[in-house]
């Protein structure tokens, strides 16, 4: 699988599964924690995880800005993992729960998460701008879709074990006091010590209660104070292991950065040999027609993203809320199905890559256009299966402890299999999608602007996560077939969008 690909590939993949270990296991559990700490609805979750998930990838423009300037690949994306890493630590101290002031303390949460943006910013496109460098190389050109796939694997080998990081630090922090997890007890705590809660909710909560502290609970104001305050610093603990994961990815950086091309080396050489016949020029006509493709790529994806990145929204809720979390003797989390999607992205990019190479082998393997065509039609039929499956399920608001509802239970929960099916399906389009949309970048982005253009990929990608907000409105508010029938309405459009352009971009990424 590795044969023919330039040896800094493994390096840059080892350095960056390091640091998405830390990223997934914060964003496994971000909205779950953001609810259980401040008390605040899907639709204020989703604005502030909205806004982060965005940040995370409109940074990514400061970052490539910054490195092409400087021609400084290699120190930016040093400087991103340190200045992620102190982000990290301002999650991970631990604060009272219930929170004496909310401004203050969501403030202060936000500080931080904004922090671990800008870092993010610095390091993830200016890696993959490296990568695409290292592709430049004509002797490995026609390896770069392959390679980008490989690369996109190894960063979710540490994605797979995050979920189960944080799910295992919060649990050791419950177990410790005497706690067991329970997915929907922070919700009866808030509504029970707000008042809002139903007095069928109310009995039920009572038995959730005494199964979770092990004993018949009395005080069930007490009990909540208590309850809410450990799972949440259970929280706080497991974002502080993202910072070992910081420090592990960035020694293997460190070790390894020889490998990685100088593209500042690159353009002083060119400074000096004006007349080297290997100097490849672009006219402006080329350049702006390169532009102008790239711009309706990212256009398009925009809101493959917007559906995709539900996985830790309304995904997450829906395995919270609507999932039977067990399978035979096996209890879950709502946060292990996290785990799914890098999984599934390990285990079947081999499979995807050796597709392609096949389809190669006998002339008749898609562009890199028509895959991501394909990728958007295979994420509407992950959101059809959603939709189908979730007719007849009540309404958000009938189930929720805040507007009155009990959750509903074990048995008119949905079997987990159905979200293990989704995670599937949308790992499969995703693998036609992402690392395929990374390498065309990578390949039609002029030179000059391979830094931006890297960022202006991940700036599509926040558009499509400040959407996600969207989906939390939905998701509260109309049957949840139609929630998910907005995202296959989306996917759809996108796919006949790019299907209709084919042509052009297949002949400016020529």
């Amino acid at each position: 699988m590795f044969k023919g690909h330039p040896k800094g590939l493994i390096a840059a993949a080892l350095a960056n599964m390091g640091e998405r270990f830390g990223f997934y296991t914060m964003m496994a559990i971000l909205s779950l924690f953001i609810q259980a700490k401040f008390g605040l609805d899907g639709t204020n979750t989703g604005y502030i995880y909205a806004t982060f998930y965005a940040l995370i990838y409109i940074l990514s423009l400061v970052g490539g800005v910054i490195a092409d300037k400087t021609r400084n690949y290699k120190g930016t994306i040093m400087m991103g993992l340190i200045v992620m890493s102190l982000g990290y630590a301002l999650m991970a101290i631990p604060t009272p729960t219930p929170v004496p002031n909310l401004a203050l303390y969501l403030t202060l949460t936000c500080i931080g998460l904004f922090v671990i943006a800008f870092g993010n910013g610095l390091f993830k496109g200016n890696l993959q701008a490296l990568v695409g460098q290292m592709y430049d190389n004509p002797k490995y050109d026609q390896k770069r879709d392959s390679g980008f796939s490989i690369f996109y694997m190894f960063i979710n080998v540490g994605a797979i074990f995050a979920p189960f990081t944080a799910i295992y630090v919060r649990n050791w922090w419950l177990k410790s006091h005497g706690l067991h997890y329970n997915a929907e007890l922070p919700a009866l705590c808030h509504s029970h010590l707000d008042g809002t809660i139903s007095d069928q909710a109310e009995g039920a909560f009572q038995v959730m209660a005494s199964e979770a502290s092990g004993t018949t609970v009395t005080d069930l104001t007490a009990f909540s104070n208590e309850y809410l305050n450990v799972f949440t610093t259970g929280f706080h603990y497991a974002f502080g292991v993202a910072i070992f994961a910081m420090a592990i990815s960035f020694v293997v950086y460190l070790i390894n950065k020889k490998y990685f091309p100088n593209p500042k080396s690159i353009a002083k050489s060119s400074e000096k040999d004006t007349t080297s016949p290997d100097e490849v020029k672009m006219d402006i006509k080329e350049i702006k027609q390169r532009m102008y493709a790239l711009f309706a790529v990212f256009g398009v994806v925009i809101f493959f993203w917007f559906s995709f990145h539900q996985n830790g929204l309304t995904l997450t809720f829906f395995a919270r809320d609507y999932t039977l979390l067990k399978i035979g003797s096996w209890e879950l989390s709502a946060e292990a199905f996290q785990s799914m999607n890098p999984f599934f992205v390990v285990f079947l990019t081999p499979v995807i890559v050796g597709f392609f190479g096949w389809l190669n082998a006998k002339g008749i393997e898609p562009s890199t256009p028509k895959k991501i065509a394909i990728g958007m039609g295979i994420a509407a039929s992950a959101f059809v299966l959603m939709s189908f499956m979730s007719a007849g399920l009540p309404l958000y608001k009938s189930i929720n402890p805040a507007t009155g509802g009990t959750p509903l239970a074990d048995v008119e929960k949905v079997t987990p299999f159905l979200l293990i099916g989704t995670y599937f399906i949308l790992t499969v389009a995703e693998l036609f999608i992402s690392p395929l949309g990374i390498s065309f970048v990578s390949k039609v982005a002029p030179p000059q602007y391979q830094g931006v253009m890297q960022g202006g990929w991940l700036g599509a990608t926040a558009l499509g996560n400040q959407l996600l907000f969207i989906g939390a409105i939905f998701y509260q508010t109309v049957p949840l077939w139609m929630t998910w029938g907005l995202f296959v309405v989306v996917c759809v459009i996108s796919m006949t969008t790019m299907m209709f352009m084919l042509k052009w971009l297949e002949r400016v990424a020529k």
